[in-house]
């Protein structure tokens, strides 16, 4: 198994800190497994509500009532969405990163609207998204590891010439 670490740059140049893309590096390690869980915990959620409505107690009157079968709907189809997302940020697909993105800001919507029924859960899902939208948001490993290796090399047949700069000419 690969370590996702991202790679530090050379001395000087810009960029942000070792510190942060670590951070960001293990947030992102993080956010696809934490993705996977919400995903599977989604979906047996959504199961509960939908085989049996008394399973959730709703916590006083609120502006967003829907019927709990409905809820069930929700979490069943977004579960699943969300752990297709966890499954393609730990593979390192781009496009898992962006629709985790998406994602975590639909469910940061979906658990906001989902308060009355489990209020402490549903807070708790929410900073963890927000957490999942940082570190899928500020981490450069996805673009280090989708970069062509050879883009910077001499051209092909060629070797570089030792000290000169393999770029364009002046």
């Amino acid at each position: 198994m690969t370590q996702n670490t991202a790679p530090s740059p050379p001395p000087g140049a810009p960029g942000p800190s070792p510190a942060t893309t670590g951070w960001a590096a293990g947030g992102t390690l993080f956010a696809g497994v934490l993705m996977t869980v919400v995903g599977i915990l989604d979906v047996i959620q959504g199961i509960a509500a939908i085989a049996k409505d008394d399973v959730y107690t709703r916590i006083g009157d609120y502006v967003f009532a829907f019927n709990l079968t409905a809820w069930g709907v929700i979490h069943l189809v977004l579960g699943i969405v969300i752990a297709v997302a966890g499954w393609g940020i730990l593979t390192g697909k781009e496009w898992g990163r962006a629709l985790g993105i998406a994602l975590a800001a639909l469910h940061i919507v979906e658990q906001f609207l989902w308060l009355p029924y489990h209020p402490v859960w549903a807070i708790f899902a929410m900073a963890l998204s927000v957490f999942v939208i940082w570190a899928l948001a500020t981490d450069t490993t996805f673009t280090d590891h989708t970069r062509d290796a050879t883009a910077t090399s001499a051209p092909r047949g060629r070797p570089p010439t030792p000290g000169t700069y393999p770029g364009p000419k002046t």
